[in-house]
């Protein structure tokens, strides 16, 4: 098992005192006392959701030294005492010494221009890398990088989602990008990408972290059958207050999270027609894929409002916030809260 450990972000009650990061590696044949076999440093700020399907490769969001946001590092752990670095890939622009452009499309780089003084003829269909690799790092693997046989994919944050051929582990070489910041916001503009490739679809989604206030967030389906050209095919309806209202409107964070994604666990319930996705304040929702085209929901679970504050977010109204999803092969549904732990649920 590979555990993540990362600097702790400011809004969530980091600080500026020395921190552990990078990678974990346990030995868990026996659960009930798990043994560290090793730990992986990154140098720079640690991973943040890997992958890891068994075999002798683990799979990274790295916060590596030198870059602006996330990269994608697959790393050997044949010897789990001693880990070493494969290969490395990043979108064009990330490393602090280039100067070259990636493909976003963007009026507020245009307009950062026009206030600069500088020509904006060229920026239609690009940016300088500074405006989204900066120190806000729009453009970053939020993870995990999810590996099917020789693919990977990647949720890039801003510049979308990105797949990979790994078939050589040395040389990761990039096979096709969707983009979908803009429409939809940049930062965490792809959050989560879950690959289906025995039905030819990706589940993709976004994450806002704006309370609302920023451009629409989305939960998509991906036609990834032409894998060198991969086509949105359709998007999740957002789930709607009891009031017939938009959860936009309500406090906290709002939008998709995480869903269902370790499918490559034998005790994670595989894909089928129901998939589930937590929404922060609208909690659990649950939805009929059956039709790729349009997904219906079908039931849902909003924990009750939370009473006591555990850490500092939200950062507006103690709402609720359910964060992560998971379904196990007898069908029950784990949920966590933000400020209320796991709720154990299963569909009636």
């Amino acid at each position: 098992m590979v555990t993540s450990l990362e600097r702790i972000f400011p809004i969530f009650g980091g600080n500026d005192k020395p921190f552990t990061e990078g990678v974990y590696l346990w030995d868990i044949s026996d659960p009930l006392n798990p043994e560290r076999l090793g730990h992986y440093t990154t140098g720079g700020s640690g991973t943040h959701r890997n992958f890891y399907n068994g075999g002798n490769y683990m799979h990274l969001a790295a916060g590596m030294p030198g870059y602006m946001g996330n990269i994608y590092v697959i790393v050997d752990i044949s010897d789990p005492a001693k880990p070493v670095e494969v290969s490395r890939w990043w979108v064009p622009g990330q490393h602090e010494s280039e100067e070259e452009y990636h493909y976003v499309t963007t009026r507020q780089v245009r307009h950062q221009l026009m206030h600069n003084g500088r020509d904006t003829s060229a920026t239609t269909s690009h940016h300088p890398h500074h405006m989204f690799c900066g120190s806000d790092h729009e453009v970053s693997l939020h993870g995990p990088p999810y590996v099917v046989d020789s693919l990977a994919f990647l949720p890039y944050g801003a510049a979308g989602m990105i797949v990979l051929d790994i078939s050589d582990i040395t040389k990761p070489r990039q096979v096709s990008r969707l983009d979908f910041s803009p429409p939809f916001h940049n930062r965490f503009g792809v959050h989560g990408a879950l690959p289906i490739t025995d039905q030819g679809i990706a589940f993709v989604n976004s994450e806002d972290v704006s309370y609302g206030q920023g451009p629409l967030s989305h939960a998509s389906i991906v036609d990834i059958r032409d894998i060198e050209d991969p086509k949105l095919l359709s998007l999740f309806p957002q789930p709607l207050t009891p009031e017939g209202t938009s959860y936009r409107q309500e406090k906290g964070w709002s939008g998709p999270h995480n869903f269902n994604h370790l499918i490559h666990n034998p005790d994670v319930q595989p894909q089928g027609d129901l998939f589930y996705m937590t929404w922060f304040n609208a909690g659990l929702r649950v939805y009929d894929v059956a039709d790729k085209y349009v997904p219906k929901e079908v039931g849902h679970f909003v924990p009750p409002a939370p009473t006591k504050r555990y850490g500092s977010m939200p950062e507006d109204e103690l709402v609720v916030q359910t964060e992560d999803v998971l379904v196990d092969r007898r069908g029950y549904i784990y949920i966590t809260d933000k400020n209320q732990g796991i709720y154990i649920l299963k569909m009636e």
